[in-house]
């Protein structure tokens, strides 16, 4: 099999990446999130009590939400609804994290595990706005200062807008071309670590290969911040949730364009978001759908409708009813935030969602 040469244009495969790929499973997630909360974070602390004496409207079965009713600080007991598939789901699903990085780091036997703790509530965030496909996230180190994060950021943008999954007009193949190599040029004569071309076979292979909602650009570098790009506008954290969210600087000082981690809160509008083609062998198309918040349930209700019957008083008494669901679904009359399919899924799922359910605000 001949081998494959590199280019800007070209689709790279990780197999031609010589970065070292270090990955953090679900034990290693859960004794970093157990770390965090020993070691509690003011501002982050604050933030989350800042949640929980919001009252959720009843009208927010479909907009994403963020919900502590119950219980202690623990992220069982903080729900966040899905993107994907509209469920409320508790913030304790763990991930895999795999972690790109230049082997140097592996010469001076530096762990990965700061890189993902110094980032945790932001990946604890991002993991419970996706049921699905988001159990792997990926995250490649660099050392790049705050206007070379800007410079790269924008190329990806560029590349994914023009020649990811497409085909690239003459004009702009060398407009990206010249890019590529004003970025390598930069890095190498700074001495980055990883080069911009190995940052960029990683990059765009794991678009390609892995297709996740985001990938982090993490900066080492105290005076940068650590970039989220994301594969699609659905898949960014809402404005009116997120709006005031912890910039992630341990300075009192700081202000609120001082991002170690630059986590959107303002929306779309703030967030990098890469205009990704999908569709036939580029991928699914990505689709908000309403599911069963049972877990275990498949089936997908009707977006369109806006009117939902109600069960009696609350989940496990609707369930225990035998209330008869309608094409629509059944929606738990006593938090409105959640929807089933039957009355069997809706008390399969008590267990978990009494520690969310409560009377929602009114309209």
């Amino acid at each position: 099999m001949a081998k494959r040469h590199y280019s800007a244009l070209s689709q790279p495969t990780l197999s031609m990446s010589e970065l070292i790929c270090k990955t953090l499973d679900h034990d290693a997630t859960d004794m970093l999130i157990d770390k965090w909360l020993e070691h509690r974070n003011d501002a982050y602390w604050e933030w989350f009590q800042g949640v929980r004496e919001r009252k959720h409207a009843a009208n927010s079965l479909r907009r994403q939400v963020l919900v502590w009713n119950k219980g202690d600080f623990l992220p069982e007991n903080i729900f966040c609804r899905t993107v994907d598939t509209g469920r409320l789901i508790p913030l304790d699903r763990t991930w895999s994290t795999h972690v790109y990085h230049h082997r140097s780091m592996q010469d001076r036997k530096l762990s990965m595990m700061p890189v993902v703790f110094t980032m945790l509530p932001e990946l604890m965030m991002l993991r419970g706005m996706h049921d699905l496909g988001c159990d792997d996230v990926y995250i490649i180190v660099t050392d790049m200062k705050r206007q070379e994060m800007d410079d790269v950021t924008e190329y990806f943008n560029l590349v994914c807008r023009h020649a990811f999954g497409r085909t690239c007009k003459p004009s702009m193949e060398n407009e990206i071309q010249y890019n590529h190599m004003r970025l390598s040029h930069t890095l190498l004569k700074q001495r980055r670590t990883p080069c911009f071309p190995q940052i960029d076979i990683a990059f765009r292979a794991i678009l390609h290969e892995k297709r996740p909602p985001f990938i982090i650009l993490f900066s080492h570098q105290t005076t940068s911040y650590s970039q989220i790009l994301f594969t699609h506008p659905l898949f960014v954290p809402s404005e009116e949730i997120f709006f005031d969210f912890p910039s992630g600087c341990p300075n009192p000082c700081c202000n609120d364009d001082c991002e170690m981690i630059r986590f959107p809160r303002r929306g779309v509008e703030g967030a990098a978001v890469l205009s990704i083609k999908r569709g036939r062998r580029n991928g699914r198309k990505v689709r908000s759908r309403e599911m069963c918040n049972w877990i275990d349930c498949n089936i997908c209700f009707n977006e369109e409708t806006s009117q939902y019957p109600e069960s009696s008083e609350g989940s496990q008494s609707s369930a225990d009813s035998g209330d008869t669901p309608t094409n629509n679904g059944l929606v738990c009359s006593k938090c409105r935030l959640v929807k089933y399919c039957s009355p069997e899924h809706q008390k399969k799922d008590w267990e978990e969602h009494r520690r969310v359910c409560a009377k929602s605000a009114s309209i």
